[in-house]
């Protein structure tokens, strides 16, 4: 019986180790047609944030207490993310903040409703320099079904229509 439990213990332990092992993040993006705006949210392991901060900026560098890493992160995030319309005008999104979440880290960006928007043009590569392996997949909300995108160090811009 004890074996069986061992052994069970370390299957646990190593789907939990897979599972970090892979890079990803999820970002929403949502239409709010109460607010008129489009409203995006990004979803990152604090371990990778962390991590990443600290190769990309500072290793010393500190996610989990400083408020000044913190809104490093964000702003490089709002960097390597960028909205389109499917004829190429650029949707300005303003950085709203970025906030710990137990173990995720979330950045906040917004924009208003481009008026008669068909579609949108994404891109989304936040970490994929550092990770080839980080795939950063994106939802759509607010225009019908929910879509997703899935984007990989391979793939640039891709885009979708309402």
């Amino acid at each position: 019986m004890r074996q069986l439990f061992c052994v069970a213990l370390l299957a646990a332990l190593s789907c939990q180790v897979s599972a970090h092992e892979m890079k990803a993040a999820l970002s929403k993006v949502l239409f709010n047609d109460r607010s008129g705006n489009i409203e995006v949210m990004h979803r990152f392991y604090v371990h990778d944030a962390e991590h990443g901060v600290k190769q990309l900026f500072d290793k010393s560098a500190d996610l989990l207490n400083s408020e000044q890493t913190q809104q490093t992160f964000s702003q490089y995030v709002s960097e390597h993310f960028a909205l389109t319309t499917l004829a190429g005008e650029a949707i300005t999104l303003s950085l709203v903040g970025g906030q710990l979440d137990g173990r995720f880290f979330w950045v906040y960006q917004e924009a208003p409703i481009p008026a008669e928007l068909q579609g949108l043009r994404i891109k989304q590569d936040a970490l994929q320099a550092l990770w080839p392996a980080q795939v950063n997949t994106v939802n759509i909300e607010g225009r019908g079904e929910v879509k997703s995108l899935s984007f990989d160090s391979k793939t640039g811009w891709q885009q979708l229509s309402f």
